[in-house]
């Protein structure tokens, strides 16, 4: 799946999307990447001279990851629905992330009732973790919102 799909499944658009492409999809798993670039608008302050993407962004990238999981696959209106955040446990980064490097990302749906999701996601570059997690969320109306 490339960039025009995913935006139609998931809300976030240009310099706030993080995904660029889905090279998995499975029911309950999903494998996206980010191509993480020098021309990012957050390396000129972090850190200038020692770019480094922030963890934080790496947490970011997993949502819309498990988001777009979620919305392709269980979601009958995704025009009108959202995936948002309800919480994230055991969040590590092994590794920094700099411009030039790969994010490997890998979400697994760990439990679903109702709206309310349970997720596992992991980042890799070059086969090495550097960031990994386990996040709740719940889908809501846009309205609802």
């Amino acid at each position: 799946m490339k960039i025009e799909e995913i935006k139609n499944y998931i809300p976030h658009r240009y310099p706030f999307l993080l995904i660029d492409r889905v090279i998995e999809l499975e029911e309950d798993r999903i494998v996206t990447i980010k191509n993480v670039t020098v021309n990012e608008d957050y390396f000129n302050g972090h850190f200038p001279g020692s770019p480094i993407m922030p963890g934080v962004l790496q947490v970011e990238a997993m949502a819309q990851t498990g988001a777009l999981m979620i919305m392709k696959n269980q979601v009958d209106d995704p025009e009108n629905t959202l995936m948002v955040f309800t919480g994230i446990k055991n969040a590590k980064f092994r590794k920094s992330v700099v411009p030039g490097d790969q994010l490997r990302i890998e979400v697994k749906l760990d439990s679903q009732r109702r709206n309310f999701i349970t997720m596992v996601g992991k980042a890799t570059v070059d086969d090495k973790v550097v960031c990994e997690l386990e996040a709740s969320a719940a889908l809501v109306s846009k309205d609802n919102a």
